[in-house]
């Protein structure tokens, strides 16, 4: 599998040559089993990759930014699902390995064996009304690649509230893409009693943001490089007019175009700092590259890339559905105030 980022490190080239073996060793093209998604989440927790970047002291692997985002993006080349899970289970540490409240739950996602689905109360997805008591309304769409998570919902002014998987209940839901990630729609019991129900108060909810953002841009830059490597080996091995159709200048030209904007979002993934509105741009960056990209690399299928036999169609499904999953246009919202400043509340209390 190539690498289209910044030069790695010595380490970093050899944990990306030890996630292709294993991603190839397995050789499964995730769907919406459970009992095969949680098994390759333990897998990856067992190697250390499910909370490769979280703070030592909260138990995780203390990789730095750049490391984990190669673990990321190598993840998103074939299991964007989990890429994505992954993902979110890191930001849950993020805002939950501070507080002995959480402790159990802390250490059972470390170990793949709990998975939190967090969901900034910005998107879309998210319908609720929240008082001092239970919570009501729901939220249309997680990505939790997992049966039963806890909802981690961020919130602004440093506030979030962890929701206890009995105060849920959840419904299968249809997606496009993202095989694996057990899509789930979320309306609260009404009968849920308040302790399940946890609010947090001086979380850094722009970290976690953070977090979500450059994520799920390394797993966009991952489908993109998928897509890329295999349109170029599609391209090399068929033959037409006596030749390959990399003798072609116009696919050679197409070839070209998925490589450089491939190299883009990766780049972009792998170099932006905290800033509310730079992650938001790698991530919006990368979830439109890696549409672009699939796409163009379907056409370079000819016919054969709306056939399930290749991967082409797969990596344009995986695309749009991760682009919908991170619902990226709502998360303009909080990098537009951090811009011009803040806005009227909503009702729910949570701006």
């Amino acid at each position: 599998m190539s690498w289209l980022g910044p030069a790695l490190a010595e380490e970093q080239r050899d944990l990306a040559t030890m996630l292709d073996t294993f991603t190839v060793d397995r050789d499964v093209v995730l769907t919406d089993n459970p009992h095969v998604v949680g098994a390759l989440a333990t897998e990856l927790a067992e190697l250390g990759i499910w909370t490769l970047g979280t703070e030592e002291r909260h138990g995780g692997g203390g990789a730095d930014r750049v490391t984990t985002a190669v673990a990321m993006e190598r993840l998103g080349r074939t299991w964007p699902a989990l890429g994505w899970a992954a993902t979110q289970a890191h930001a849950a540490i993020d805002v939950l390995g501070g507080d002995d409240r959480f402790s159990d739950v802390v250490t059972a996602v470390h170990t793949a064996d709990a998975a939190v689905a967090v969901v900034d109360t910005t998107s879309r997805h998210v319908r609720l009304v929240s008082s001092a008591g239970p919570l009501h309304g729901s939220v249309d769409r997680i990505d939790p690649a997992a049966e039963a998570p806890y909802l981690l919902l961020l919130g602004d002014d440093d506030t979030a509230m962890l929701v206890e998987r009995e105060a849920m209940t959840t419904r299968p839901l249809d997606r496009t893409g993202l095989g694996g990630a057990l899509t789930r729609s979320v309306r609260f019991a009404e009968a849920a009693p308040a302790a399940t129900v946890r609010r947090l108060r001086d979380v850094d909810v722009a970290a976690a943001r953070a977090r979500l953002r450059r994520g799920a841009a390394a797993v966009a830059a991952g489908i993109a490089g998928a897509a890329a490597d295999a349109a170029a080996a599609y391209a090399a091995e068929r033959h037409q007019f006596g030749g390959p159709l990399t003798n072609l200048p116009t696919v050679r030209q197409s070839l070209l175009d998925q490589a450089t904007r491939t190299a883009v979002a990766l780049t972009t993934a792998l170099g932006t700092d905290d800033g509310s509105v730079q992650t938001l741009a790698a991530m919006r960056h990368a979830c439109d590259a890696a549409i672009e990209v699939a796409a163009a690399a379907l056409q370079s299928h000819g016919g054969y890339g709306y056939l399930t036999e290749y991967p082409a169609e797969r990596y344009l499904r995986d695309a749009v559905s991760l682009r919908a999953a991170t619902d990226t246009h709502a998360a303009a919202a909080p990098a537009f105030r951090a811009l011009v400043g803040p806005g009227p509340r909503r009702e729910d209390g949570m701006s």
